[in-house]
């Protein structure tokens, strides 16, 4: 177990570069070796994949998968050069999400890079120095976000019963509980929101649920509601096992924070209103 968490953790950061003027980029031959991929030529048809979904949600492809030649010895003394990508973040978000989904390396990936990807409002080093509230207050923003485009999407699937579709998200995340076994579990009121009573590290799992399933639900093409229903379900499934093999906190295990965020808005309010006097 501790193996894989170590393994998780360093594999994408020890292959990451920075520029000359402080942008970070991976390499896609690093990449590729990465991810378990043996042949380049499979390697680029799942890089062609991910520019085609770069192009699909309208940002400039070049600025993300930029071309570049590098050197390699053949032998004696002898170099050629070879093609090879300097990937964006974003670029090896979508690489992961079009790779071999059986392979264990490309659910770790999905992992790192979609939570660090769903970050890049603000810059690592800005996330790592706010607070835990703050941490929860962003990470709320962003699956308030993700809730409308799944939402918009699980509607063009075809979900007409939006409890049954939320909940079996949850199932899968949270091995079996509903929305309603969460609540009662943290020990909250009647209709009160279950995520504004989560820590940043229990809505970054369920962002990644959020985000992952509407890519799902797009790329597939899924059409009916049952397999809108059954797609949320593995995709909480999934990264409950990604969770578990990388050795962390399964979800309904983390604490429930003492305040919501709901109380904490109502508090900064109150603040303001007393500093105005």
């Amino acid at each position: 177990m501790n193996e894989i968490k170590e393994y998780s953790e360093t594999i994408f950061e020890n292959i990451k570069h920075i520029d000359e003027y402080g942008n970070e980029y991976w390499s896609a031959r690093e990449l590729q070796t990465a991810l378990d991929y043996k042949k380049w030529q499979k390697f680029i048809n799942v890089i062609e994949n991910a520019k085609t979904a770069c192009e699909q949600s309208k940002f400039i492809t070049d600025d993300h998968f930029t071309q570049v030649g590098k050197m390699v010895n053949i032998g004696s003394k002898t170099s050629r050069s070879i093609v090879d990508y300097k990937l964006s973040r974003y670029a090896c978000y979508l690489i992961v999400q079009n790779s071999d989904p059986r392979k264990e390396v490309v659910a770790l990936g999905q992992t790192y890079f979609a939570v660090q990807t769903r970050r890049q409002e603000l810059t690592e080093k800005e996330y790592s120095m706010l607070t835990e509230d703050e941490k929860r207050f962003y990470q709320r923003s962003l699956t308030k976000k993700g809730n409308y485009s799944l939402n918009q999407a699980a509607k063009k699937a075809g979900v007409k019963n939006f409890d049954k579709f939320h909940n079996a998200g949850y199932k899968g995340l949270y091995n079996g509980e509903t929305a309603n076994d969460i609540a009662k579990r943290k020990g909250l009121r009647y209709r009160e929101d279950i995520l504004d009573n989560m820590g940043s590290e229990e809505l970054a799992a369920n962002l990644f649920r959020i985000t992952q399933t509407e890519s799902k639900l797009k790329r597939d093409n899924i059409s009916s509601e049952k397999d809108a229903n059954e797609t949320h379900y593995n995709i909480g499934k999934n990264i409950r096992e990604v969770i578990e093999k990388n050795g962390g906190t399964m979800p309904e295990k983390l604490p429930t924070p003492k305040k919501s965020l709901k109380e904490l808005e109502k508090e900064q309010k109150r603040q303001e209103k007393i500093e105005m006097k």
